[in-house]
């Protein structure tokens, strides 16, 4: 079915396509590996657009269909909601993801929580905000996976870092970096005051193998441990935990929720590789910071934003002055509007 021709130019695309194909067919084309390595994800990009556009098209023409039927006189109502609402969903993610054009938006992204100062106040809210993005994977169908978690000493948790595995998570998700902020009644505080919590959010992405992060053997310490999270009767056995240090930099990367310590090793290097190439991308981003601030962009360590359940009820991004007044809601992983109003404003600075 040809495309839609309203959300995108498929015959333009079709024409690209086309012309990729024909130098992919060439006898030497295979023999230029960097020439391959730039044509092949071009080829994926235009593939899903036209997929994507024909989809948007068949939409369309079931919305058409079921106007017609209800023009007719019959009862079409709840599937007809489906449908827009469907539409009204896909329509969405594609507007979210133009917005995305970063190196690495397209990747899985890793991502470390640590609470701030305030004991188990913030080691709770830490580990509200660890529910919140778990729930945010699950509404995306994305897949969640818990690398290394610290429990709190009487509540909630001292540190988690967790993988999520999607089409442009980490461009997604890399609009969370920042300091969270919490208000409500504390479920701790006998005299039920009110307290304010804070805990930061990392971001970094899953790096592939076919990029280059130098790690020679003698800058890591590599130390052994026994896991104390959850996991079953043999996590406490073993030292299988292993913790992997990063001596020039001082960059730590922890797995524990393997029972091999060969698994955890190899998990924790994936996180080490991540967290280093970040570290590097952030010093491009110091050397042009003022070019940086004036498209919006957002340190590690400044607060975004703030969740309020008392005296009353509303989440507010300080970046894009994004309100939403179901805060129960957002902490239950409805985070996109807070997501694609950050992805605005950063075009559009």
């Amino acid at each position: 079915m040809p495309g839609s021709e309203v959300f995108f130019d498929a015959p333009k695309l079709r024409q690209e396509l086309a012309d990729i194909e024909k130098q992919m067919a060439e006898p030497n084309f295979w023999q230029n590996s960097e020439a391959s390595q730039k044509l092949l994800p071009n080829r994926r990009r235009l593939e899903e657009a036209l997929e994507t556009d024909s989809r948007l098209a068949r939409q369309i023409a079931d919305i058409d269909a079921y106007f017609e039927l209800a023009r007719e006189g019959e009862d079409v109502g709840q599937d007809l909601g489906q449908e827009l609402h469907a539409f009204r969903h896909e329509v969405d993610r594609v507007e979210t993801a133009s917005l995305l054009s970063g190196e690495n938006d397209r990747l899985n992204a890793i991502v470390t929580i640590h609470p701030g100062a305030g004991g188990t106040e913030s080691q709770d809210w830490a580990e509200m905000l660890l529910r919140m993005y778990r729930r945010w994977a699950e509404r995306h169908g994305f897949k969640f996976s818990l690398l290394d978690y610290q429990a709190g000493e009487e509540a909630g948790l001292k540190s988690a870092t967790f993988s999520i595995e999607g089409e442009y998570a980490y461009g997604l998700l890399a609009s969370e970096i920042g300091v969270h902020r919490l208000v409500r009644i504390s479920p701790f505080d006998a005299a039920k005051r009110r307290h304010t919590s804070f805990a930061s959010v990392f971001v970094s992405p899953e790096i592939d193998d076919q990029i280059e992060i130098d790690i020679k053997p003698s800058e890591i310490r590599v130390e052994t441990y026994r896991s104390t999270g959850a996991g079953g009767q043999h996590v406490n056995t073993t030292d299988s935990a292993v913790r992997i240090v990063h001596l020039p930099t001082g960059t730590i990367a922890t797995c524990q929720n393997e029972r091999s310590q060969h698994r955890n090793r190899d998990m924790a290097m994936k996180v080490l590789r991540s967290k280093l190439y970040e570290l590097e991308l952030e010093k491009r981003r110091e050397e042009n910071r003022k070019l940086e601030e004036s498209k919006g962009e957002i340190a590690f360590g400044n607060q975004v934003r703030s969740y309020v359940l008392h005296p009353y009820r509303m989440v507010k991004d300080h970046r894009t002055k994004h309100e939403m007044g179901d805060a129960e809601r957002v902490l239950d992983g409805d985070v996109d509007p807070f997501i694609k109003a950050f992805l605005l404003s950063r075009r559009s600075g």
